[in-house]
């Protein structure tokens, strides 16, 4: 069979895609689900000074009352970079002057005799793909550090309720490492111990500096000078408030949610660098 210019045969894409890329990603998959739904990692149990100002913090109540609940937080971070990829690939290929661009750019791939990836499904595959991949890379790295740092929220004595007028607590300075002392709310504690770094701001962030390297190196437009800043500007200003409001609920330290903006930060860059935004091939 006879291939065009813009045409390439490959035998190897579809069983790499198969056995290489779906296999990393379900054991990415399978690790967040573990970390986030099961107790097979057991978090560090740090000690306290029972008079410790920075942990008496009113309990802010459940996730779920925040303002900010963590079903409205992964529906609009997964939903929002993804529909702007959708869009700004659907966009640019139906668009005469990128549209030329893109195919001499990219070739359609063949698959043995029959099968055809063009460009705009292959370049929507691997922008959603690598961006699920960081998005659970990102959950794991934030539960591995709360695992092992077992850092406390500021509202950790409130609801910890240890005894005051027992021997461990009388004295000022004293430090507690005994996590016996507590007697409020097992799970609410344990939770308690979960705030280094913030989730929520390295999920927001991670999502928003994704989708703000995706327009900015992707997508071309000449038409409008300020589309393209404002909708960065946008998603960037929205996890920025999102940290910012974790701070406010006293769910989450200022250095829990900086914490969390460097990491969800790091993995979106190194996610650019190493499956470039720019890469055609």
């Amino acid at each position: 069979m006879a291939l065009g210019n813009n045409t390439q045969r490959s035998y190897s894409i579809i069983p790499c895609f198969i056995f290489v890329e779906l296999v990393i990603m379900a054991g990415t998959v399978l690790l967040a689900y573990y970390f986030e739904y099961t107790d097979t990692f057991q978090v560090h149990i740090q000690g306290f000074f029972c008079q410790d100002g920075n942990l008496m913090k009113p309990y802010p109540g459940t996730e779920d009352e925040s303002f900010i609940s963590p079903l409205v937080l992964y529906c609009v971070l997964a939903s929002t970079p993804t529909a702007i990829i959708f869009i700004g690939e659907i966009s640019m290929y139906f668009i005469k002057s990128t549209r030329e661009t893109l195919i001499i750019q990219e070739k359609t791939i063949l698959t043995g005799e029959c099968c055809y990836l063009n460009p705009l499904l292959r370049r929507i595959i691997r922008f959603i793909g690598v961006f699920a991949f960081g998005l659970f890379a990102t959950d794991i790295f934030v539960n591995a550090g709360q695992v092992v740092t077992g850092n406390l929220a500021p509202y950790f004595l409130t609801v910890c309720k240890p005894n005051y007028t027992g021997n461990d607590c009388r004295a000022h300075h004293q430090f507690i490492n005994n996590g016996n002392i507590c007697t409020g709310d097992v799970e609410v504690i344990e939770k308690a111990r979960r705030s280094f770094p913030s989730k929520h701001a390295a999920l927001s962030i991670y999502s928003a500096l994704y989708a703000t390297m995706y327009i900015t190196s992707t997508i071309k437009t000449k038409s409008s000078r300020l589309a393209k800043p404002v909708l960065c500007l946008g998603t960037l200003c929205a996890a920025f408030l999102t940290g910012l409001n974790r701070v406010s609920e006293y769910r989450n330290h200022c250095s829990d949610v900086i914490a969390g903006f460097i990491l969800g930060s790091a993995v979106a860059l190194f996610l650019n660098h190493s499956a470039s935004m720019t890469e055609v091939t």
